[in-house]
């Protein structure tokens, strides 16, 4: 199960091979997920029970923040938590 606290933050570091990092809102980082299980051939096995990729990308926000798109080529994202300017 997830950190409750995961669940406040809006913001995504992703991380893609040969691109630079971009920050995305949580909702963009769903659409991000969706697009990337997209290009799969096959959903992973412990997504594979969900019926939409939206809620295969909610799981996987919610539960891991990796995803293999072939072997020794991976996608990564990470919460974050964004200050407002002047109050770090």
């Amino acid at each position: 199960m997830s950190d409750p606290l995961l669940r406040e933050l809006d913001h995504y570091v992703v991380l893609e091979p040969a691109a630079a990092e971009r920050i995305l809102t949580a909702a963009e980082t769903l659409g991000w997920l969706q697009e990337q299980l997209a290009g799969l051939a096959e959903a992973p096995a412990d997504l594979r029970d969900l019926p939409s990729r939206a809620e295969q990308a909610e799981r996987l926000l919610d539960t891991a923040c990796q995803l293999e798109l072939e072997p020794g080529r991976s996608v990564q994202w990470f919460a974050v938590r964004l200050e407002p300017p002047g109050q770090a």
